[in-house]
């Protein structure tokens, strides 16, 4: 069949779902932004759908959902990125623990609301749980935060191994491109600040809203890593970033609905996937890491509602020899996270499912309250003259609508 060219670009239109009446700003629902066209239902009487679609489901008022948006290794594989789980509640606040790297690839098709996502706990300094720092500092900006990054985090040794000194380089390393953005977008979700606090210190490092985090110390490597435990409405989420079992973690971990914990690799696995020398792999497995017996005991001792292990490949010639290992030494509720594993917690119900994305989703757009954000001057004067005499005039499109 011959088509002329309009009818080809029309039923090209079609296929990719080009609309010239859509609006990339967001829908309204109960106060939340939500993606356009999309509206969120109710879930009643715990029966949830067994897949979980983004932007589909309304969260209870004493409701939280926790995603799994990261959770291999630094070394990654395209089943597994970095270590990254969003903590989200009914009361629409929103937690980010961790933030390895690519993790902000498997945030971006939950088509979530960047204004909310401003708020980063880190467990310690390594690429693999502070990677897309600011992949999520400059990406987030841009689609729809409009007040600052905040990141919480762990003091070091020295202070050139704290979390502010990070973030301090960070942002002179990105200089380049922060300034460059001035004027187009809002001035405060260009700021990044950190609040460090002492590792050493069982202590709570934020209270806001009726959530309370506690931050404790963690043994990895060297000083300066911890795990976190947030309380809401009597629910209770604990991530253990990456440490060996330890007292401090036996007790703030006590009796808590999730508790997320590292199940590392055995040094046999290591071996054979790593090609390490038993020495190094029985070194990286089980004296900075935690293999899955030890999350299996330490978890017998913790008592969670449901146990969570991460950190390793889910291929699926390692995961289930981690299983039966972890099943030696714990018979409880158990989940091996891969990412985007989707956990609904309430008093009465814990569901764990997966998150079906889809691969060609767009953000879900700026909201009304990131346009009238304040905004400095237009970034006009970075450029040298003899560069900006170098453009060829008459080729761009004039605008069609006023500039001032």
């Amino acid at each position: 069949m011959n088509f002329t060219k309009p009818r080809v670009l029309f039923l090209l239109m079609i296929s990719i779902g080009f609309c010239t009446t859509a609006s990339a700003k967001p829908d309204k629902v109960d106060g939340m932004n939500v993606p356009f066209g999309r509206i969120p239902q109710e879930i009643v009487n715990n029966h949830y759908p067994r897949s979980y679609f983004p932007g589909t489901e309304k969260l209870g008022a004493e409701e939280m959902r926790i995603t799994a948006l990261g959770t291999g290794m630094p070394n990654q594989s395209p089943s597994n990125v970095a270590a990254c789980f969003l903590v989200e509640l009914g009361n629409g606040e929103a937690f980010l623990f961790d933030l390895g790297t690519g993790s902000t690839d498997r945030l971006a098709p939950l088509e979530g609301d960047f204004s909310r996502l401003n708020k980063v706990f880190v467990s310690h300094l390594h690429t693999d749980h502070v990677g897309d720092l600011s992949a999520l500092w400059v990406g987030g900006w841009i689609q729809g935060r409009y007040e600052p990054l905040h990141v919480y985090g762990p003091s070091g040794s020295a202070p050139e191994l704290g979390t502010k000194h990070h973030v301090d380089h960070i942002r002179e390393a990105w200089a380049w491109d922060v300034t460059s953005r001035a004027g187009t977008l809002p001035n405060a979700g260009g700021e990044l600040v950190a609040h460090e606090f002492d590792f050493s210190k069982t202590q709570v490092v934020y209270s806001e809203n009726g959530v309370e985090i506690t931050s404790f110390p963690a043994i990895h490597i060297r000083d300066g890593s911890v795990s976190y435990r947030l309380n809401w409405k009597g629910l209770s989420f604990v991530f253990g970033g990456d440490s060996v079992p330890n007292k401090w973690f036996e007790k703030e971990a006590k009796g808590a609905d999730v508790v997320v914990h590292e199940s590392f690799f055995t040094p046999e696995q290591w071996m054979e996937i790593a090609g390490f020398p038993y020495k190094e792999a029985y070194w990286v497995t089980s004296k900075i890491h935690t293999p899955p017996e030890a999350f299996g005991k330490l978890m017998s001792m913790v008592e969670p509602r449901m146990a969570v292990a991460y950190h390793y490949w889910n291929h699926r010639d390692v995961e289930f020899d981690i299983y039966e290992r972890i099943r030696s030494t714990y018979d409880g509720p158990l989940t091996l996270a891969d990412d985007l594993t989707v956990i609904n917690l309430t008093k009465d119900n814990i569901e764990v499912r997966e998150v079906v994305i889809n691969h060609d989703s767009w953000p879900q757009g700026t909201s009304r309250e990131w346009d009238t954000a304040p905004r400095g001057e237009p970034a006009t004067s970075l450029m040298s003259k003899w560069l900006e005499d170098g453009k060829l005039e008459g080729v761009v499109p004039p605008p069609k609508q006023p500039m001032e």
